[in-house]
């Protein structure tokens, strides 16, 4: 009897840590648990210390309230232009009410990828597909806005949707590639043509200022030269002025510049012009003249022969002169003369 009563002892106790186990239920910081009684939803267990009767409520599994990450396998899609690509999204979703998300569909989790799924294919299917590869964000709003609508019954409020890759055909890829590497082709052709056009533009404006630099150089070059010729014949013409040169000076500085103008190696034929006789008259004048005389030479020179023999003089040597005038200017004109 004794080994009974020990017995039934020791069940009981066990029943009572059972039960007493049974009854304290533990949750976790964001997470939740529903509780049935006698088959009929009781309530939801909050985070900290829940008490329940043992035996007659029913706790379910944790719910966790966190913000849940979910990546769908790639889905293929039809595109407006007959063309399936692959799309891989990802959704960010929360669950707000525990007891419609256990309560008012059997798993979120599918009903969340198949929404999904449907929602994409109809609103990729009416985009074409460059549309499709540019329009992610306007693909992500959609599918946000249907998913949360869609899911707000179910206790989820759907935070974000994001395609991850959209692959189109791999005949599609070749072509895209061969469209990028001919627009990039035709942007470096088109960069180079515009660098050639603006080093010719820039050659062109360079020469075209040197050419207006050299120009005014040599317009002011010109201007002080001619202002320095001009100078220099009014230095001369005041200087002659100033002086007051005797005829018989000026023709015979023409005499000695007239030799000069055949001293070109090309010249076979000379024309002698009309004022060699004049100049010749003048200085044969010039030589025949008595030059005036001061008084101490007159004093010294007496008499007419001595005023004779000098003019005589004078004569021979303006004969003499005119005689190798005419010899230089017979040698310069050559056998060719007329």
């Amino acid at each position: 009897m004794e080994a009974t009563a020990l017995f039934v002892g020791v069940i009981i106790a066990l029943l009572a840590v059972i039960t007493v186990l049974r009854a304290v239920r533990v949750v976790p910081q964001a997470r939740a648990r529903n509780v049935e009684r006698l088959g009929r939803y009781h309530r939801t267990l909050q985070p900290g210390l829940n008490v329940v009767i043992p035996y007659v409520d029913r706790v379910y599994p944790v719910i966790d309230l966190r913000e849940q990450v979910v990546s769908f396998r790639p889905q293929p899609v039809i595109t407006e232009d007959n063309l399936v690509v692959e799309i891989d999204t990802v959704v960010y979703f929360q669950v707000t009410d525990p007891r419609a998300a256990a309560y008012e569909i059997a798993n979120y989790l599918q009903a969340v990828e198949q929404l999904t799924v449907t929602t994409l294919r109809n609103v990729v299917g009416s985009m074409d597909l460059e549309q499709t590869l540019t329009s992610r964000d306007i693909i992500n709003n959609q599918l946000r806005g249907v998913l949360d609508e869609a899911t707000g019954k179910w206790g989820l409020r759907v935070n974000r949707v994001e395609i991850k890759a959209i692959d189109p055909p791999q005949s599609i890829k070749d072509a895209m590639e061969k469209q990028m590497r001919a627009e990039r082709d035709k942007r470096a052709a088109i960069l180079g043509a515009e660098g050639q056009r603006q080093a010719q533009i820039l050659t062109a404006e360079g020469e075209k200022q040197s050419a207006v630099l050299r120009a005014e150089g040599n317009r002011t070059a010109d201007i002080l030269k001619a202002e320095g010729q001009s100078r220099a014949i009014d230095e001369v013409f005041q200087a002659v002025h100033r002086n007051d040169p005797d005829p018989k000076l000026l023709a015979y500085q023409y005499l000695q510049v007239l030799p000069q103008l055949a001293q070109g190696s090309g010249n076979t034929f000379w024309v002698i012009p009309g004022e060699v006789t004049s100049a010749l008259q003048g200085v044969s004048r010039a030589f025949s003249e008595a030059l005036p005389q001061s008084p101490a030479t007159r004093e010294e020179i007496s008499g007419g022969e001595a005023d004779r023999k000098a003019a005589n003089d004078a004569a021979r040597a303006a004969e003499a002169a005119a005689e190798a005038v005419a010899d230089a200017v017979q040698v310069d004109r050559g056998p060719t003369a007329p």
